[in-house]
């Protein structure tokens, strides 16, 4: 009987020792599972959730903040700016030209910069963490949220719920427009040089979902520089362009005459429209707000 219960207790031991390895692997495995897969295929591996976090891209850092991290934040870009209590963070410079030294002082757990940053390699070089994201349609900039999320290691239906939240918004604006919106031909300049937005860029494909036609042909693809001959050919009927820009606009050859331009049906967003306009982030429903002000204005 004696033996019996001493075998009983060994097995019991055996038992929990076996048990306490299994749960030893399975914590071990969970943490080497922790990892996010970048724009460039890297992969980035972490046992805990990054909490000093940098971004060097104006829509990543408003994408961490509208997922309700911003307080992971410890530096920025110089263009970084919305929402305002960013703007206190230290400025890193930009992603083509990085404060790389400030940045490593900060000692990151992550850095969240554009796929075209210069910068990349010598902080990887360096031992830092840099997950490169480029988000240029609507499809991207769900997939940047969703990275985000999965890299701070957030409830990927906070993501879910915040793209959700963001389409119904679009498609609620898009209700607003007259069916007549369909005639009007919009160009939509996005800097200076001039770079337009495609049919294919985010800013293309929510003009297409408030029911105006793009100018510019899909073939050129998302963000082109336009000859500025083209669009005097082209003569949209209505313009979109930054105030910053209107004047430079104006002293083009050919435009002063254009139609769009006689009849003033041109829209010059202020600064901060504009930059809400251009940054395929969070604020995607605020952008779709500001075209459809501007389309209905001209709808006939």
């Amino acid at each position: 009987m004696k033996a019996l219960t001493h075998a009983n207790i060994c097995l019991g031991h055996l038992t929990a020792l076996l048990l306490l390895t299994l749960l030893t692997l399975a914590a071990h495995t969970a943490r080497a599972q922790y990892s996010v897969v970048d724009d460039r295929g890297i992969a980035n591996h972490w046992s805990t959730p990054p909490e000093r976090v940098i971004t060097l891209l104006p829509s990543l850092t408003e994408t961490v903040c509208a997922l309700g991290e911003c307080a992971r934040l410890v530096g920025v870009d110089r263009y970084s700016n919305w929402p305002t209590s960013v703007m206190a963070q230290p400025e890193l410079g930009g992603g083509m030209d990085p404060n790389i030294e400030a940045i490593v002082a900060l000692a990151p757990d992550v850095i969240f910069t554009a796929q075209s940053s210069r910068g990349a390699q010598k902080l990887e070089d360096l031992g830092l963490k840099v997950v490169a994201l480029e988000p240029k349609s609507h499809a991207d900039a769900k997939r940047v949220l969703e990275k985000i999320a999965q890299t701070l290691g957030l409830n990927p239906e906070r993501a879910q719920q915040l793209w959700l939240t963001t389409e119904q918004a679009v498609a609620a604006t898009a209700r607003t427009l007259p069916a007549s919106t369909h005639t009007l031909r919009v160009y939509i300049e996005v800097n200076r040089a001039p770079f337009g937005a495609g049919p294919t860029s985010f800013i293309g494909e929510t003009l297409t979902r408030l029911g105006a036609q793009n100018i510019l042909p899909t073939s050129l693809g998302p963000f082109p520089r336009v000859n500025p001959e083209f669009v005097v050919r082209a003569q949209p009927t209505v313009i979109m362009i930054s105030k910053r820009d209107l004047p430079e606009m104006l002293l083009r050859p050919g435009w002063a005459a254009m139609q769009a331009i006689k009849e003033n049906r041109v829209c010059a967003f202020a600064s901060a429209e504009q930059d809400v306009l251009v940054r395929p982030g969070p604020r995607l429903a605020e952008a779709a707000t500001l075209m459809a002000t501007c389309l209905k204005r001209f709808a006939p």
